[in-house]
C-alpha cells in the first residue's frame, strides 16, 4: 500500500457514529497483536489543557532518557504528526504499512455493522506504532471525555484530568459534574488521579476516584459552569496538593513558574505562556513522578523544552505575531489576559471560526481591536466571513473581511507597524493555514550543479510525491519544490504557465487541503513569478519571498563571509575525540596547532572541549571550560574568528564572553537557555540535525526522505531559535551526516546539500573523516581523499562552509574549485 492510499483510508472513515465505548478498539488492538501490552501508558484527559500537559509529560520523560509516543489531536496540519516516537512523526513508511495490516480487520468490523471512526483506527495506528518503536512509555491525549474514548482501551499506570467545562453535552452529560465523573473514569488502578480541576468538578472527581490536586493555591476559586461564571466555593476549593504558580513572563516567548508538590520543588521557565499553563505543567510533573524517577533538575529542563505549535505561539517581532487556536469563549479569554501582558500600539486580528462554534462569544472576550480581518480557512465547516464581520460590528474600529486565511495575514502583517500585534485566532484550522508563512520550505532542486535535469536525476525532483507518468520531462535546470494550498497551487501554476515555465501539482501523500508543487523554468520565468504572486490576492507574498531568496541564496554571516566555501578548522582540546583526541590538549599546544591551520588556509577555527563521538561520555560544563576557554581567548586576542563546539548554554556564553563570535552546537538546541545566550551576544549559530549528542548507535530514525524530514526537522530548530532573538540571517545550518544517519542516508545528504538553501540560513557540512567513508571502502586511518572528494563536492554546491581536520588540503580543494567555477 502506497502512503497515499492509506492517508487516504484513514480519512476516509467516520468522523462520529452513535456507539459509545472501547471495544471496537479493542478488537482493532487485537488484530495488531495487542501492542499496547508491551510498555506502560498514560492517559490525559480534559475539557482544555490536555494536549499542551501531554506535549510537557512527554518532554520530562524524554529529558530522563526515556523512549517515548506521544499521540494528540487534532492534527495541526498533517495527520502524521499526531504520532510521534522522541518527537519524530510516523514515517510515511511505517503508516502505509501499519494501514495495510489493519486493513483486514477494518473489513470485518464493516462487515459487523462496526466500523471504527478515524480517531478509533488512528489509536489503534498510533499504539501499534510505538509497539514497533519499542518506546518506554506511551502519553495518550484522551479524545472526547474518558469512559468511553478509544485511548481508554489501554489500562494506564498514570492518568490525569486537566480541567472541566461544559462540552459535548450530546455525549457527556448536561451539567459540569455529569462531565467531570466521566472524564475520571480514566483514573488508573493503582495510582491517584492527577488534576486541575476545582470546585463542583473537583468534588465529582473525588466522588470517583482518589486525586492529587493541582492548582495555584488561591482558595475558593471555584470551576466555571460553562457561562464563565465561577461556582460557589465547595469543600473542593482547600488548598491543593501540587501548587503551581505563574510568575509574568521574562522575555516574550518565555514565563516563569515554581512548582511546590511533596517533598520537591521545581522553579523553570516555559514557553506555554500563561497561569493556565503552570497548573498544566504541575500536572505534567506529577505525572512524570508517577511514572519514572525524575529529579528537580530533570523536571526543570524537560518543561522549558516543551514546545506546542498553534498555541500562543508567538511566530515573529516588530511588530509581535502570536498563532493561537483557542476555539472557545473561555480559551478566548485566556488569550486576551496574555494580551494585557504585552505592550503594542494597535491590535489587528486575523479570526476564523467554525460554523458551530459560539465565536461571537469569543469575539466579545477579546480585548478591543483596532482592525479585524474576518475569514474563512479552507474547511467545510467554517463560518463565513460576513457572519465574522458582523460579530466584530462595535468591537473593532475597521473591519477588513478577506476571503482566505493567507490573504488576511498577509493584510494584517502589512497593516501593522514595528509597535503593533497580529493575533491569528479563533480555530487551528486558520492557525495551519497561517503558519504556512513561516513553515513553508521553497525548494531549490537543481543541487547547486547547473544542467539540464534529466531522466533519473530529473525523477528524483519528484519523489516526493505522486505526479502524472512523463512529468520528469517537464523539469528543467531551474527547478524548485513545495507545498501550497490548493487555491494557492492554482494560481502559481496558471500565473508560471502564462510566463511559459512548467507547473506540476499533486495532492496525493499530501495533507489534506495541501498540493506538492514543481516549478521549472528559466531564472528569468521564476523571477517574473515571484515577482508578480504578490498582488494576486491567495497570501503568496510570503511564498514570493521565499522563492526570491531560493533563487539567491542566503547571504553568509560574517563569521563565513569569505570568498568562496569557508574553511573552519577543528580544534579539539579534547583526550578522547575520534581523529584527534589527546594531541592538542594543552593550551599551548592547541594554540599552536591553530596558528598552523591558520597559515594553512583555514578562516575560522572551532574550539571543542567535549568528544561527540558513539559512546563518548559526557563532560560536566566545569570540565569543558577549563579546557576551552584558555584557548578562545589565546586566539581571539589574536584577532582569530573563534567558534566554540559546545551543547551547553553556560560553556557557550562563558567562551562568547572571552571572546568566541560563533557557538557550533551539534545537539540544535538541546540546552533550552542555548538560543537566548546566543541571541544577547548577536553571535553566530550553527544548528547541526542530530538524535543524540554524543551519537548514541541505538538512536536511530526512519527516514522516508532523508533531505526532507532533516529540512522539515531543521526548519522548526530554526524557527525556535528566531522566537528567542537570533536572526536568521546569522543562522548556519548544519545536516549532521553520520549523526543519526547511515552511510546511505549521509552521501545523500551530501548530494542534495544546495536543498537546505531553502531555510534562508547559511549552509555548513562537517563531514571530515566521518565512519561514512566505510562504505567506499576506507578505514580510520585512510579518510583523508574521500573527505577532500566531499569537501569538493560541498564547494561545488555553493556550501558556505566546511568543517574539517585538515585545513590545508581541504582548503587547497576549495581554492581549486573556486579556480574552476569562477566565472
Amino acid at each position: 500500500m502506497e502512503y497515499h492510499e492509506s492517508a487516504d483510508a484513514l480519512l476516509s472513515l467516520q468522523r462520529r457514529r452513535p456507539k459509545l465505548g472501547t471495544e471496537t478498539t479493542a478488537r482493532m488492538l487485537a488484530h495488531l497483536g495487542d501492542p499496547h501490552a508491551g510498555f506502560d501508558c498514560v492517559q490525559v484527559a480534559g475539557s482544555n489543557g490536555k494536549g499542551s500537559t501531554a506535549r510537557m509529560l512527554e518532554s520530562v520523560l524524554r529529558a530522563a532518557g526515556l523512549d517515548v509516543g506521544l499521540f494528540t489531536s487534532p492534527k495541526l496540519r498533517d495527520l502524521r504528526e499526531q504520532i510521534r516516537v522522541n518527537g519524530r512523526m510516523i514515517p510515511k513508511s511505517r503508516l502505509a504499512a501499519a494501514v495495510e495490516r489493519l486493513d483486514p480487520c477494518l473489513e470485518r468490523l464493516r462487515e459487523n455493522d462496526d466500523a471504527p471512526t478515524h480517531f478509533e483506527a488512528l489509536t489503534a495506528l498510533a499504539l501499534s506504532h510505538f509497539g514497533e518503536a519499542d518506546v518506554d512509555v506511551a502519553v495518550l491525549e484522551v479524545g472526547i471525555g474518558g469512559r468511553y474514548d478509544a485511548t481508554s482501551a489501554v489500562d494506564p499506570v498514570a492518568s490525569a484530568v486537566t480541567s472541566v467545562s461544559l462540552e459535548h453535552t450530546d455525549l457527556l452529560g448536561d451539567t459540569v459534574e455529569e462531565i467531570a465523573r466521566d472524564k475520571a473514569q480514566v483514573a488508573p488502578a493503582d495510582a491517584p488521579l492527577v488534576t486541575g480541576a476545582d470546585g463542583a468538578a473537583l468534588d465529582a472527581i473525588r466522588s470517583e476516584t482518589e486525586v492529587v490536586t493541582v492548582g495555584s493555591g488561591e482558595v475558593g476559586s471555584g470551576e466555571a459552569d460553562g457561562t464563565g461564571t465561577p461556582d460557589a466555593p465547595t469543600d473542593a476549593d482547600a488548598a491543593p496538593d501540587v501548587v503551581a504558580v505563574e510568575h509574568g513572563l521574562r522575555s516574550g516567548v518565555e514565563s516563569a513558574v515554581s512548582l511546590d508538590g511533596p517533598g520537591w520543588s521545581v522553579e523553570t521557565r516555559l514557553s506555554l505562556l500563561g497561569p493556565h499553563q503552570a497548573t498544566n505543567a504541575g500536572v505534567a510533573a506529577t505525572l512524570a513522578g508517577q511514572v519514572a524517577d525524575v529529579d528537580e533538575r530533570t523536571l526543570a529542563r524537560g518543561l522549558r523544552d516543551a514546545t506546542w505549535p498553534g498555541r500562543f505561539e508567538v511566530v515573529d517581532a516588530d511588530p509581535t505575531v502570536v498563532l493561537d487556536g483557542s476555539h472557545n469563549p473561555g480559551a478566548a479569554e485566556t488569550v486576551a489576559t496574555l494580551l494585557d501582558r504585552y505592550e503594542y500600539d494597535d491590535l489587528h486580528v486575523v479570526f476564523a471560526a467554525m460554523a458551530d462554534k459560539d465565536y461571537e462569544g469569543m469575539v466579545e472576550a477579546l480585548p478591543p481591536v483596532d482592525t479585524a480581518y474576518p475569514t474563512r480557512p479552507d474547511v467545510e465547516r467554517a463560518e463565513e466571513p460576513d457572519a465574522l464581520a458582523a460579530a466584530f460590528e462595535g468591537h473593532a474600529e475597521r473591519v477588513r473581511r478577506v476571503d482566505s486565511v493567507p490573504e488576511a495575514t498577509e493584510r494584517a502583517l502589512a497593516a501593522a507597524d514595528e509597535g503593533d500585534f497580529v493575533l491569528v485566532t479563533g480555530s487551528l484550522h486558520a492557525v495551519a493555514e497561517a503558519r504556512d508563512r513561516w513553515t513553508r520550505l521553497v525548494v531549490p532542486k537543481d543541487g547547486g550543479r547547473g544542467g539540464t535535469r534529466r531522466g533519473a536525476d530529473a525523477d528524483a525532483v519528484l519523489a516526493d510525491a505522486a505526479f502524472p507518468d512523463g512529468s520528469a520531462d517537464a523539469v528543467e535546470r531551474e527547478t524548485v519544490a513545495t507545498t501550497l494550498r490548493t487555491a494557492q497551487a492554482e494560481a502559481v501554476a496558471d500565473r508560471l504557465d502564462a510566463l511559459g515555465g512548467h507547473p506540476l501539482r499533486s495532492s496525493a501523500g499530501t495533507p489534506e487541503g495541501v498540493e506538492a508543487t514543481v516549478l521549472s523554468g528559466t531564472r528569468a520565468q521564476l523571477r517574473e513569478l515571484a515577482d508578480s504572486v504578490a498582488a494576486d490576492g491567495s497570501g503568496l507574498a510570503g511564498f514570493g519571498r521565499r522563492l526570491d531568496a531560493a533563487l539567491d541564496g542566503p547571504t553568509p554571516p560574517p563569521a563565513f563571509d569569505v570568498d568562496g566555501t569557508a574553511v573552519v578548522g577543528v580544534l579539539n582540546v579534547t583526550p578522547d575525540s575520534f581523529h584527534d583526541g589527546g594531541e592538542y590538549d594543552t593550551t599551548e599546544a592547541a594554540v599552536e596547532r591553530a596558528e598552523a591551520m591558520l597559515d594553512a588556509g583555514a578562516d575560522v577555527i572551532d574550539v571543542g572541549g567535549e568528544s561527540t563521538r558513539p559512546g563518548a561520555d559526557p563532560v560536566p560544563a566545569e570540565t569543558e571550560m577549563e579546557r576551552v576557554l584558555p584557548v578562545v581567548e589565546a586566539l581571539a586576542g589574536r584577532g582569530v574568528t573563534v567558534s566554540i563546539d559546545t551543547r551547553k548554554a553556560v560553556v557557550a556564553e562563558a567562551a562568547l564572553d572571552a571572546g568566541a563570535t560563533v557557538v557550533n552546537d551539534v545537539s540544535g538546541l538541546a540546552d533550552p537557555e542555548m538560543r537566548f545566550v546566543v541571541a544577547e551576544h548577536d553571535a553566530t549559530l550553527v544548528l547541526m540535525h542530530s538524535l543524540s549528542a554524543p551519537v548514541d548507535p541505538d538512536r536511530t530514525a526512519t527516514y522516508d526522505d532523508v533531505v526532507t524530514d532533516v529540512l522539515h526537522d531543521l526548519a522548526e530548530t530554526v524557527l525556535h531559535a528566531e522566537r528567542a532573538g537570533v536572526d536568521r540571517e546569522r543562522i548556519v545550518v548544519d545536516p549532521g551526516v553520520g549523526f543519526g544517519k547511515d552511510a546511505a542516508e549521509s552521501f545523500e545528504l551530501v548530494d542534495r546539500i544546495g536543498e537546505l538553501r531553502a531555510l534562508g540560513c547559511s549552509v555548513l557540512l562537517g563531514h571530515s573523516r566521518k565512519s561514512m567513508f566505510e562504505r567506499v571502502g576506507c578505514a580510520s586511518g585512510e579518510r583523508l581523499p574521500p573527505t577532500l572528494a566531499v569537501t569538493a563536492m560541498a564547494a561545488d554546491r555553493g556550501v558556505d562552509a566546511v568543517r574539517v581536520h585538515d585545513a590545508g588540503e581541504n582548503a587547497a580543494v576549495v581554492r581549486t574549485v573556486a579556480a574552476a567555477t569562477r566565472r
